[in-house]
């Protein structure tokens, strides 16, 4: 199957655009990348750490979240009883021994070793890039998040999230030290994110969108498995995400109305989910599995 797989994609719809938007809700999320703020200027230089009245919106990178949906997408190879690129240096120069063994035994291969046997590499090559200097072929841009649900553009890959500063306190179990702090541990949140991450692709293969589809709902199935959990934190009940691929036949418009609480999908809207979900999604995963048939 090839690119013309897309042209049954209405060309209004954002995958035309080669953008795809994926919906991320989770109650809260602690990135070890860090949280960019506005704290400098929003706060009018009255920022109090715990004060619930902040306004604070902010940026949350891209590192995490590409990590987070590289390896689903690895698992989802593994599934189909294939390997996947290895994420880490060429060299396999890591800190601890027997990683880089023990990676390659659990369903990796050698870093850009696919590029051997095929021009592109396998899929996660071919989709991330990372070996000879080759740009992969789709961007993860970073989410924009902001506490005002009114300013919050989802087809710009935006989120509504309120952040907050937490401090986690160990304290001392002896009556005698009135539960005296030992230690004290300063995070970076996010709390109640809704919003969308936009996803855009220099090349669509009809294959690259088999596997995001079946990534997106690995993921979802999967979300409270510590591998897939996304972020830091992650045994303080942080990082469990609520996650779905936009239908991608969505126009602007619907896709807006998707994150609009007071309005319901149209009727044009469930047509297309049944569009979807019936006669795009397969040819997709067809497409996916006929990739890695001859040879990922």
């Amino acid at each position: 199957m090839t690119t013309n797989a897309l042209a049954g994609i209405e060309s209004s719809g954002t995958i035309a655009q080669n953008d795809v938007y994926i919906r991320i809700r989770t109650e809260l999320l602690v990135i070890g990348d860090s949280i960019i703020t506005d704290r400098h200027h929003a706060s009018n230089n009255n920022y109090e750490d715990d004060d619930p009245q902040n306004q604070i919106g902010g940026i949350i990178p891209s590192f995490t979240l590409s990590g987070w949906l590289r390896h689903g997408m690895e698992s989802v190879l593994q599934q189909h009883d294939t390997t996947a690129c290895h994420p880490g240096e060429a060299n396999a120069n890591f800190k601890r021994d027997g990683v880089y063994e023990r990676d390659l035994e659990a369903g990796y291969h050698e870093k850009g070793t696919c590029l051997d046997s095929t021009e592109n590499g396998c899929l996660v090559f071919d989709l991330f890039g990372g070996f000879e200097d080759r740009p992969g072929k789709f961007m993860r841009r970073p989410i924009q998040f902001s506490p005002v649900w009114s300013t919050v553009d989802y087809t710009h890959g935006q989120a509504e999230g309120h952040y907050r500063r937490l401090n986690r306190n160990v304290v001392s179990r002896n009556v005698a030290d009135n539960r005296q702090p030992l230690r004290n541990a300063e995070l970076d949140a996010v709390a109640n994110l809704d919003g969308s991450w936009q996803l855009t692709f220099r090349e669509l293969k009809p294959e690259f969108i088999g596997l995001l589809a079946e990534t997106i709902e690995y993921l979802d199935t999967h979300q409270t498995e510590f591998s897939h959990q996304l972020g830091g934190a992650r045994n303080f009940g942080a990082g469990i995400v609520d996650c779905e691929l936009i239908n991608p036949l969505y126009e602007e418009r619907e896709l807006k109305r998707v994150f609009d609480r007071g309005k319901n999908a149209t009727a044009a809207m469930e047509k297309k989910d049944t569009r979807w979900l019936e006669d795009c999604r397969p040819k997709f995963v067809r497409a996916l599995e006929t990739r890695i048939t001859e040879g990922s």
